[in-house]
């Protein structure tokens, strides 16, 4: 793993992806914490709705230029993209620091839908490069680590966008696009398969994607599945804070310890699935993988009403055996989610031709964004209409089980 990092063949990319996911958040969390604590701090609901409407604003490119994103990662080098969208997310972060400096809401929420959209066109270069950099036996590894960076930089840009005042999050946010822009400057080049006119009309590129992708089965079935988990993994970690505060009476360090146990965990499940696999694309563990996701949750939900008194703060939550089996819980879930979804993007990446790659990967990004506005609404609805948190997480988990028929098609 070390000796992978350290090549210039993977390295470069690896710290280009993991500062881009981090600024996403830092910016995110930076707003709204401004939002909540200064400049809504009277008005509760009204910071909700901005801290949700800020998340579907960074969603909405996703859906409306992913094709784009993908016609243009196949017909360019996807090198030279990787760093023109650097040079990009320095002017959009110092346009977010002028909008945190000057506590303008509006100006921060074009910000959030910039950052969406470099989040987009790079979403299609990092994975649909790997192949041609990596070796068939470093692909699945070099593909957990992308994805469980990607969780750990997620967690560290929340509790950074948290810790840190407006006022000095934004030039932060200025220097970590920078040193994206520097490490993007050391990828080697990746070529496209063949150069063709790229469509930009977004309807028809999108249209494009998804039809090449649904009409081939391994990709239609990776797809369907990763954009499960994503949905499931937006599904917990959006709902972390009441399940926290609400459910089990606890303090936001609690909230805190649940996002970092899940995202460590998933980081866990995808950088060791490689070694599991033995290096090799195959999706045999994936189903049980799912199943123990599923068991997790059940366990989850029984952990939660064992805390017969409030969880308190950190340090009260862990005083308590509920408070580890909790945390037990949520980590084993976690794992087992990486170890389902690394081997399905290795499907994605093998199962399509080299020119149409990156089309594969931006109709993945187009399904999974539309999972998560769905299934974020979907509980959203039941709750409201008095669904317990915790009974609506252990249905969501147990979604899996519909899948496994699903994965038995793939390579095992």
């Amino acid at each position: 793993m070390a000796t992978l990092l350290l090549d210039r063949r993977f390295g470069p990319l690896f710290v280009t992806q993991f500062l881009g996911a981090f600024n996403d958040n830092l910016f995110k969390t930076a707003l709204v914490f401004l939002v909540a604590f200064h400049l809504r701090s009277d008005d509760p609901v009204g910071a909700a709705t901005l801290a949700t409407v800020a998340t579907g604003v960074f969603i909405l490119p996703f859906l409306l230029f992913s094709g784009v994103a993908g016609e243009i990662c196949d017909a360019r080098d996807k090198a030279m993209i990787a760093r023109r969208v650097k040079i990009a997310e320095i002017a959009f972060m110092a346009l977010g620091a002028a909008a945190l400096a000057l506590r303008s809401e509006p100006l921060a929420l074009v910000v959030v839908f910039l950052m969406g959209v470099h989040s987009t066109v790079f979403g299609p270069v990092k994975y649909a490069i790997l192949p041609q950099h990596l070796a068939p036996g470093e692909l699945l590894l070099g593909t957990g680590l992308v994805e469980g960076a990607t969780f750990v930089a997620i967690l560290l840009g929340q509790i950074a966008g948290g810790l840190l005042p407006a006022g000095i999050a934004g030039p932060v946010a200025i220097l970590v696009a920078v040193l994206g822009w520097l490490a993007s400057r050391h990828i080697p080049a990746a070529p496209p398969a063949s150069e063709v006119a790229i469509d930009w009309n977004p309807l028809r590129a999108s249209r494009r994607a998804l039809g090449e992708a649904f009409a081939n089965t391994e990709l239609r079935i990776a797809t369907l599945c990763i954009s499960w988990f994503w949905a499931l993994g937006a599904v917990y970690t959006s709902q972390f804070v009441p399940l926290a505060r609400n459910d089990m009476g606890g303090s936001e360090g609690v909230a805190t310890l649940f996002l970092a146990a899940f995202s460590i965990g998933v980081a866990l499940g995808s950088a060791g699935v490689s070694r599991l696999l033995g290096g090799r694309i195959s999706t045999r563990l994936s189903p049980w993988a799912g199943l123990v996701m599923a068991l997790a949750g059940v366990d989850l939900f029984f952990a939660e009403r064992g805390l017969f008194a409030a969880a308190g703060d950190v340090t009260q939550f862990l005083s308590r055996p509920s408070g580890w089996r909790v945390l037990a819980d949520l980590l084993v879930l976690a794992i087992a989610g990486g170890i389902f979804s690394v081997p399905l993007y290795g499907v994605l990446q093998t199962a399509t031709r080299p020119a149409g790659r990156a089309r594969a990967i931006a109709a993945n990004n187009i399904v999974n964004a539309g999972f998560q506005v769905a299934a974020v609404l979907a509980i959203g609805a039941a709750i409201s209409r008095g669904a317990s948190l915790p009974t609506v997480l252990i249905a969501a988990g147990f979604t899996v089980v519909l899948l496994v028929p699903l994965l038995r098609k793939l390579p095992r």
